[in-house]
């Protein structure tokens, strides 16, 4: 092991967010990374890093990994984000959502460590957005109050941890095996699939990369605090599916408005959520892509990833 690097250890490395940041991180030699998540390595890049699976829902494990890494800097993005499955268990919605939180949180205070915890925009109702950090939440389901029960308990440690709250997370990596809005209605619609599409749901997607770039520089900075990070362009979803069929030139006639209420989302989904982004852009020299551009970003890592 080299003691002169600082090790970063990346929770939910087989999750969007994680694989994106293992691309980031290990281009950057001053490194030492350890990625970890429950099952085997699906990461598109399979070399520069230490890949050391766990279940973080076992705290013998937990703390073995801990011991093992010693890390300086945790990027902690492993977590339970389904709305239905934090419904339907909410006993292992509370373990993977605030009690591994509050687990890290304990060990970063105890050792002096750094810790970036991702949160949600489901910490808050829909019913007064765009929000600043300083606004009170009130989630309207399971998923958002885990989230933001997580955020208190991780702030009760002292810990020196920086919050990112984030919004509709889309983009691409090397594991075809993961989707999110973009790709799934860019892929439907090149099948000449009929899909149904909320139009009374507003939002500010963020692009993973964007996130990626934030996460690393609220560690490399040792943010303290909540940040809200996201795109800065208010659309409904509607409005975002019919940009990436103009963008990839496909039919949006089969494209079919639906209300959130014609398929149960109308209570336990916020209606209107985005972020208000100063403090982001003041103190990390956040600067989200413009959604427009990130598709071309989008189009050009298609045959990075030979996808």
């Amino acid at each position: 092991m080299d003691q002169l690097k600082q090790t970063i250890l990346i929770t939910g490395a087989n999750g969007f967010l994680g694989q994106k940041l293992i691309e980031r991180l290990t281009d950057k030699p001053c490194y030492r990374i350890v990625a970890t998540s429950k099952s085997e390595n699906r990461n598109f890049i399979q070399k520069g890093y230490t890949y050391i699976p766990c279940n973080f829902t076992d705290d013998v494990s937990l703390q073995s990994l801990l011991d093992e890494v010693q890390p300086d800097y945790i990027i902690h993005t492993a977590a339970m984000s389904s709305v239905e499955t934090c419904e339907n268990d909410p006993l292992l919605c509370e373990k993977v959502n605030v009690k591994v939180v509050y687990k890290l949180g304990q060990y970063c205070a105890q050792h002096d460590k750094h810790l970036v915890h991702l949160s949600t925009d489901f910490v808050f109702d829909g019913k007064g957005g765009p929000y600043k950090e300083t606004d009170q939440t009130n989630p309207c389901n399971a998923y958002g109050k885990s989230k933001s029960v997580s955020e208190t308990k991780l702030l009760s440690t002292d810990c020196r941890a920086a919050i990112l709250r984030t919004i509709l997370v889309y983009g691409i990596n090397g594991d075809t095996k993961r989707s999110n809005l973009v790709l799934w209605a860019k892929a439907q619609l090149e099948n000449n699939n009929r899909i149904n599409v909320v139009s009374d749901q507003w939002r500010m997607p963020t692009f993973v990369d964007d996130l990626a770039g934030a996460c690393i520089a609220a560690m490399e900075k040792e943010a303290q605090g909540i940040y809200h990070i996201s795109g800065d362009e208010m659309m409904s979803i509607l409005d975002v599916v019919y940009q990436i069929a103009d963008f990839w030139k496909l039919d949006k006639s089969l494209v079919n408005p639906i209300k959130a209420a014609d398929i149960g989302q109308e209570n336990n989904r916020p209606r209107k959520t985005g972020f208000i982004l100063d403090k982001a852009k003041a103190e990390l020299g956040y600067a989200p892509t413009p959604f427009v551009k990130s598709l071309t970003e989008i189009k050009q890592q298609f045959s990075f990833y030979n996808r």
